[in-house]
Parts: structure tokens; C-alpha cells; sequence
């Protein structure tokens, strides 16, 4: 995949196709729903355990999210940028790995 370097490499973007945008805003607009129903859980003082067993599913939701997208990336930019013998892909991918497991 093709990345665009806007103001140099802090703001590095990609072009994704249709299908997989589409796929990510989907899953985005479902978790968005999800948090709309624990607000709307608190706001009628639904019982602790079960917003906290909609707080796991939102949870749930946002890693599968995740797992997609550093997929994607790991598939596209990171081996796009490995063929181009662009170092800092590894390095890059170690820090966004680090930043993921706090």
C-alpha cells in the first residue's frame, strides 16, 4: 500500500481501499452504539454488573478493531516499507507494539 508523506513522517498517511475503510468505520460505528448503551446504561442506573459486562464487550469490540488495523498494517506499510529497505519500519512497529500493550 502506498503511504503519503504530508509534513514529513510525523503525519504519514495511507490510502486504503474502499472495502477495507468501509470495514473499519463499520466496526467503529457498531462500538460507537456500544458506548451510546452504557451511557444510556448509567443514565437509567442499570445495575453495576451488567454495564460492567457491556463495558467488556465494548473492550472486546475495540481489540478486535485493533487486531484488524495492526494487521492491515503490518500486511501493507510495515512490509511495503521493509521492501523498500526503509529501516525505521521495525523500530516503528516495536514502539506502536509497546504503545498497544500498556
Amino acid at each position: 500500500m502506498e503511504h503519503e508523506y504530508t509534513c514529513g513522517e510525523c503525519c504519514r498517511t495511507k490510502n486504503r481501499p474502499e472495502d477495507e475503510k468501509r470495514a473499519l468505520i463499520h466496526r467503529l460505528n457498531r462500538i460507537e452504539g456500544q458506548i451510546r448503551g452504557l451511557r444510556g446504561m448509567v443514565e437509567k442506573d442499570a445495575y453495576c454488573p451488567d454495564v460492567l459486562t457491556q463495558v467488556s464487550a465494548v473492550t472486546a469490540a475495540l481489540n478486535g478493531f485493533t487486531r484488524v488495523l495492526l494487521s492491515e498494517h503490518i500486511r501493507t506499510c510495515v512490509a511495503d516499507d521493509i521492501r523498500q529497505g526503509n529501516g525505521y519500519a521495525v523500530e516503528e512497529l516495536l514502539a506502536t507494539l509497546q504503545k498497544l500493550m500498556r
